[in-house]
């Protein structure tokens, strides 16, 4: 699946999720439930901590459902969320209390929130820019940079799979490089 088809597969599923799908709500569960895990596990070892944190976050997200009309980037949203209620929790545990520390320290951690969605909505962004340009290149084309950049293969593994000997991928890597340049600067 492409990185446009999951967007519009979770841009369907949200929509559905908005209207009281429940299939749709599980399924938009499943899609996330292991990166949002992987990536809770950077923020804290407590693995109880993060599967309560993450169907918090769930929660949270089907009892506001109708607010999901607001939100520009989904996978965003999920992950600084779930970074919150994990900051939020170890902030009880530590303190004991859900009274809140400092205000400074809540409006640092607000603007670094804020600086982590821009980041996410500036990359998806980004990604959806160079989708579009590389649906405008030849299949070819398409395929070498892809295998080249987004798949890290190297030259000799690229000869193989695309049967073509190794200064010929070379030069279409290099080719298909400099026609997405072009098409970038036209944009």
């Amino acid at each position: 699946m492409t990185n446009s088809d999951f967007i519009e597969q979770t841009r369907l599923l949200v929509a559905r999720t908005q209207q009281g799908d429940h299939k749709s709500f599980a399924q938009l569960y499943d899609m996330y439930v292991n990166q949002l895990f992987n990536f809770g596990l950077r923020l804290t070892t407590d693995r109880e901590l993060l599967k309560d944190c993450i169907h918090d976050v769930f929660v949270k997200i089907y009892v506001k459902r109708e607010e999901l009309s607001e939100v520009v980037n989904f996978r965003s949203y999920l992950f600084i969320s779930l970074k919150n209620r994990i900051c939020d929790e170890l902030r009880r545990l530590v303190f004991g209390s859900d009274v809140q520390v400092d205000s400074l320290q809540r409006v640092a951690e607000d603007a670094d929130v804020e600086e982590d969605y821009l980041r996410h909505e500036a990359e998806f962004f980004q990604s959806v820019k160079v989708e579009s340009l590389l649906r405008q290149l030849s299949k070819r084309q398409r395929q070498a940079i892809t295998l080249y950049y987004m798949e890290e293969k190297k030259y000799e593994d690229i000869c193989v799979i695309m049967d073509m000997n190794y200064q010929s991928v070379r030069n279409l890597v290099c080719r298909s490089l400099n026609r997405l340049r072009e098409l970038a600067m036209a944009v």
